[in-house]
């Protein structure tokens, strides 16, 4: 995995600021969940790299707020791909797909996202849409090609921690990339990452579109660069 460049790795004490910000929305909840509010189907969340639940807990608590039944992975600390932690992760999946009858969205923060993203390709059927934070998936075993449903990758040009290139999906159906401004630390707290996993969540169920960047939302979500 190719790091991002030296210059960037000062933008990464933004993190703590980024979490006030998360509790500050937190308190707005009301207002925050209106926007794009839940259908109560099935989420996990997955950890970055030596990440666990608890990294993830403000996000979850946010994501059950607007009305989504929210899952942790359910494993300990993430030390990268393992193949026992994947086979577990994909019968959670199964199970809870059989549990609820619908299918279930994955969201990844960092290399939890390549969790998110093989386990939709080995269970795609069960998979309502993938979500990605900040995950390096170019250049990997995988290479460009996305799981075959809905996927986003959120990334920051100015993550100090993975190359932002490494995030970006060439265009294509049922993909897209959205850019925010956020540290790679505090990206799974950044107020824009949970407006716009929110928004990406709420579709109805095969009326997947991409993100809309009209109004008011142009000023937080310019339009992706590859360049």
């Amino acid at each position: 995995m190719l790091v991002s460049a030296p210059y960037l790795i000062p933008f990464e004490a933004r993190a703590p600021w980024e979490f006030g910000a998360a509790m500050a929305a937190m308190a707005t909840m009301p207002l925050l969940k209106s926007v794009a509010e839940g259908d109560g189907h099935s989420v996990v969340i997955y950890p970055g790299l030596v990440s666990s639940d608890v990294n993830t807990l403000p996000l979850r608590m946010f994501l059950a707020e607007c009305g989504y039944d929210v899952h942790g992975w359910d494993e300990n600390v993430n030390l990268g791909p393992c193949p026992n932690a994947m086979a577990r992760s994909i019968e959670r999946v199964r199970r809870l797909r059989r549990k609820t009858g619908r299918k279930v969205s994955l969201v990844g923060w960092s290399l939890g996202g390549l969790y998110a993203r093989e386990i939709a390709r080995h269970v795609a059927k069960d998979i309502r849409c993938v979500i990605t934070m900040g995950t390096p998936f170019i250049g990997g075993p995988e290479g460009r090609e996305p799981p075959p449903v809905p996927t986003t990758s959120l990334y920051s040009r100015t993550d100090g921690v993975v190359d932002w290139q490494l995030s970006i999906h060439e265009p294509g159906r049922n993909r897209e990339n959205i850019e925010i401004d956020a540290s790679h630390n505090g990206m799974g707290m950044h107020p824009a990452a949970w407006f716009a996993i929110a928004d990406r969540l709420a579709q109805r169920e095969g009326g997947w579109k991409p993100f809309h960047r009209d109004g008011w939302r142009g000023w937080f979500f310019p339009a992706p660069r590859v360049h």
